[in-house]
């Protein structure tokens, strides 16, 4: 009778262990969600979530993907996005600074090492420009002050001020050092990215909640939106295992006096080999223009005028802000995407082990032509990324439901759920493996 290793999940104590210590990080994680940042009036906070229109878009994108701490405005409201975030500049800095390029290609584990001080160093002022850049967005969006404090870097305000964004920086940093004891102690390299899968679950069950709710449409709306979610899981698995195998031909090598024949492989090129990055990318990008915007209190509030128009169509209201943003996750995607692969320098790699595609010449010919083949792989995955991207603000057009409970099928969302589900499977299996729990046949 063939077994499989799963069963042996529980009897193995070294990857019980692991587990235990992985549910014990989350839990801490999600009860310092529930503590609130100084100062916060939340019911404003919870009441920019319902008004719609403009910028309850962005209040409830920012708080599907942070795990309901936007609308509690919790210590850790900006989750551990800050240190995405400084380590994409960072991975963007590489080919252009290169003394660190040079550095990771000659000793790549002391490269690392270089790169992840810097990410964490940059994260501190990326965090504290994103904690002053919410506060003064959401300042904006309503009638009333989301402080019981005035916002402000003089006089009384100056304390408040300071006690506020220290507490959220350091939110931050506690749920980037809870993700990285995770990834140390609990499931391997998968710490930050449990750490954004346990927000994202966690608001599932109440937008479900807020559907039923509805006594007229619940029931039925309920049913599109569960045969939504399947479909568009479905879709987004079967894009991310999409692979384009190159053909690769590996020289014999010498054993004793025999010569072994050349062996033919495959390199497999991913079709979506940026992820979800694009999506952070083009919603960071977007964030700008309202940011700046919301500091014209005043012209925004008169309802009239160029920055009226800038808040309005770039804090997810209208029909501009969804267009624009399926432009700039399929931009970013091929952007991303070619800035990934010329790290990788596959040209190269197999060149040093003497291997060969088929009828293309060594070095930077076969680095132009896997170039050429990874581009054109990705322009399908790059246009469905963006209709993903854009796919709440349809339904939420088409369906009776509110757009933050259109979110349940956000994009970035589901891609970080299944992405982390297919990979945090792949490394509990390697771990069986190790350990000796393969499958096999068992008698009796």
């Amino acid at each position: 009778m063939k077994r499989s290793a799963w069963r042996y999940l529980w009897t193995s104590q070294d990857i019980r262990k692991k587990l235990v210590i992985t549910i014990i990080l989350l839990v801490i994680y999600r009860l310092a969600a529930n503590i609130p940042v100084p100062g916060i009036d939340r019911d404003v906070i919870r009441s920019l979530a319902e008004m719609g229109g403009a910028g309850a878009s962005l209040v409830n994108l920012l708080d599907m993907l942070s795990g309901g701490t936007i609308t509690n405005f919790s210590i850790l409201a900006m989750g551990v996005y800050p240190y995405i975030t400084a380590q994409i500049i960072i991975q963007l800095l590489v080919p252009i600074i290169p003394a660190l390029d040079r550095r990771l290609k000659d000793n790549p584990r002391e490269g690392r090492s270089l790169m992840e001080k810097w990410t964490t160093l940059l994260t501190i002022p990326m965090a504290l420009l994103s904690a002053i850049g919410q506060v003064n967005v959401f300042n904006s969006m309503g009638s009333g002050n989301v402080l019981n404090t005035p916002f402000g870097f003089t006089g009384a305000s100056l304390l408040p001020t300071l006690t506020l964004l220290i507490s959220m920086v350091a939110g931050t940093m506690l749920g980037i050092w809870l993700g990285q004891l995770i990834s140390e102690f609990g499931i391997p390299n998968q710490g930050l990215s449990l750490i954004i899968f346990a927000g994202i679950i966690s608001k599932i069950p109440s937008n479900l909640v807020k559907i039923l709710a509805d006594k007229e449409n619940g029931w039925w709306v309920l049913l599109v939106i569960l045969v939504l979610l399947a479909l568009i899981i479905f879709s987004i698995v079967y894009v991310q295992q999409g692979r384009r195998n190159v053909p690769v031909l590996f020289p014999g090598r010498r054993v004793g006096n025999r010569m072994s024949m050349p062996v033919r492989s495959n390199l497999p090129l991913m079709v979506n080999m940026a992820g979800m990055i694009p999506l952070i990318f083009a919603q960071t990008f977007l964030s700008f223009p309202a940011l700046i915007a919301s500091q014209f209190h005043e012209k925004v509030a008169s309802g009239e005028g160029f920055w009226y128009w800038v808040y309005t169509n770039f804090s997810g209201g209208g029909v501009i802000y969804p267009i624009i943003f399926f432009i700039l996750v399929v931009a970013f995607t091929f952007f991303y995407t070619d800035v990934l692969f010329s790290q990788q320098n596959y040209g190269e790699t197999l060149k040093k082990q003497g291997a060969q595609i088929p009828g293309v010449v060594r070095g930077g010919p076969t680095q132009k032509y896997l170039t050429k083949v990874q581009r054109r792989i990705t322009f399908p995955g790059a246009f469905f990324l963006g209709f993903v991207a854009v796919l709440p603000y349809i339904i939420g057009a088409i369906l009776p439901i509110s757009q933050s409970t259109a979110f349940v099928i956000s994009a970035a969302g589901l891609l970080i759920v299944v992405g982390v589900v297919r990979d945090t499977f792949t490394i509990i299996e390697t771990e069986l493996k190790v350990h000796g729990y393969d499958e096999s046949i068992i008698k009796g």
